[in-house]
């Protein structure tokens, strides 16, 4: 086959053919008579016709064949078949693109990439793959100024983008920037004690009252240095998104190169100049990303704006006994979503504090999707606005609040929107999500979570239609269990096996007594 990981039958069919004609060749030659009784020149013309039939016969077959060619991975893994997203890349090129890998003849690894190139490339006959080894081709390498091994340059209609590394995933990433005909930027907002981009922590924390915490213990606490979305970054610029940081109180306006603006949990409220400057980069048809995380008190501009969007951000913290990850309900577990370009790769989120998000009456022209929503037995507790955050006008505090009745029900967790936020304006999309922390160094890279966020961005930028890669993360490894099996783990040790012990034990004492 030509990668994927099932056999292709109709590439089978053609080695299966191919066999056929040599089974038949092989047969002809046992069967056929030497001699024809034709004189000597007959049986040099049917001798000669023999060779031409065979040879012809030997010819067609092969280049049927190689036209058809079948690649088979027995191992396990697939170590030596490209994966699906790679090959789902490939099949979307609909203009020519070349690579030229450069590796190191002896080293495996290398090696294997090459043969991963080399079914990549066979097909689709608008990619075409060239693997050079330095060591034997040095002019080629000093002529496209290559210094290292595993090297890829990708170029297509006059742009080129170099790769290093050895993963048909970065490869294929490598092919959707150099087909990008315009230049992307994501501007991270700042100035609201926001999620720092340049932060690169693996784990940061957040103290609240009673315990190292995410969720609303947490959003307390104002001050949050070291705890950034420095991963979210780096995977973006993977993607071959530029990157900028964005200041609106002082800049006054979004810049018209920002291709998406990315709120990551702001901790204060906005100025009314900086809700205007973001309604009005909306109304022009831009994109913004907004993660607005437990404890923020939206001001009356960007409350106002959010409802135009058919969205209202509530004061309360969602908790969901059936769905959760590890053994936190607060640390809400999403397995189902509706029907949307962002969730259809999608397997499982997780979200530590979020809250609900209540749907509201858009203004005309923007059509609204609830893309995230807690499970059935979910229900939603109220919190109170962080100190020194609470703006005019915000609701009463979880106090004077907590002793209303808590309905279960889903909740709608993230909604995108798109239209248009005034007549003969510009289309807009957005997204809004009632949390923050699940982008954060310290869960992105776990679950969906970052997938979840790449095709956030994707969407926001218009490049929904062609397929989304995941960016590898690199983590320390970790064994992260699920509440059900962490409760599995501690009746087995810490009840099970002391009272075989014991039980053991006692037997024996009986036996001996």
């Amino acid at each position: 086959m030509h990668g994927g990981h099932a056999v292709e039958l109709h590439a089978l069919m053609w080695a299966a053919g191919w066999l056929v004609a040599v089974v038949l060749l092989f047969a002809a030659g046992v069967r056929l008579p030497l001699g024809t009784g034709l004189g000597a020149i007959g049986s040099r013309l049917y001798a000669a016709a023999c060779i031409v039939a065979g040879l012809g016969v030997w010819v067609l077959a092969n280049a049927a064949l190689h036209l058809n060619d079948t690649h088979i991975d027995v191992t396990r893994e697939k170590v030596y078949t490209p994966s699906a997203t790679a090959m789902a890349v490939v099949d979307e090129l609909r203009m020519p693109v070349s690579i030229t890998y450069f590796y190191r003849s002896e080293d495996p690894i290398g090696q294997r990439a090459r043969g991963i190139l080399e079914v990549m490339g066979r097909r689709n006959p608008m990619l075409t793959v060239l693997t050079v080894d330095p060591d034997k081709q040095p002019e080629l390498a000093r002529r496209e100024g290559v210094r290292l091994y595993n090297a890829a340059i990708i170029e297509a209609a006059g742009r080129r983008v170099l790769i290093q590394g050895t993963d048909e995933g970065e490869i294929a990433i490598g092919i959707q920037r150099v087909l990008r005909t315009r230049s992307l930027t994501v501007c991270f907002l700042e100035g609201h004690g926001e999620f720092s981009m340049d932060g690169f922590e693996f784990h940061t924390h957040l103290e609240g009252v009673s315990d190292h915490s995410h969720g609303d213990a947490s959003s307390q606490i104002i001050e949050t240095a070291g705890h950034g979305v420095g991963r979210l970054r780096r995977v973006l610029e993977a993607q071959g998104y530029a990157t900028a940081k964005l200041m609106l109180a002082t800049t006054g306006t979004v810049p018209g190169d920002c291709t998406v603006v990315l709120v990551a949990n702001p901790r204060t409220t906005f100025l009314p100049a900086e809700s205007a400057a973001l309604r009005s980069y909306l109304a022009g048809g831009g994109s913004a990303l907004l993660m607005l995380d437990l404890g923020f008190v939206p001001e009356a501009g960007l409350s106002k704006l959010l409802s135009d969007l058919g969205a209202r951000l509530e004061q309360e913290v969602v908790v969901d006994p059936l769905s959760h990850y590890h053994r936190d309900a607060e640390m809400v577990a999403v397995t189902g979503y509706d029907p949307h370009p962002i969730t259809r790769t999608l397997s499982l989120t997780f979200f530590p504090g979020i809250r609900p998000i209540s749907p509201t009456k858009p203004v005309a022209g923007v059509e609204v999707t609830p893309i995230l929503q807690s499970s059935r037995d979910s229900y939603a507790r109220p919190v109170a606005p962080a100190e020194g955050r609470a703006a005019e006008g915000t609701p009463a505090p979880a106090s004077q609040v907590a002793s209303q009745v808590a309905e279960v029900r889903p909740r709608v967790l993230g909604i995108a929107a798109e239209g248009t936020l005034a007549p003969g304006a510009s289309p807009f999309r957005a997204v809004v999500i009632g949390d923050g922390d699940f982008a954060s160094n310290s869960f992105l890279p776990y679950m969906s979570n970052s997938d979840l966020l790449v095709a956030a961005v994707r969407w926001l930028a218009r490049e929904d239609q062609g397929t989304a890669v995941r960016t590898r993360i690199p983590v320390p490894p970790m064994i992260l269990l699920a509440a059900a099996q962490s409760r599995w783990i501690f009746i087995v040790i810490v009840i099970l096996l002391p009272l075989t012990v014991i039980g053991i034990g006692s037997v024996v004492w009986w036996l001996r007594r």
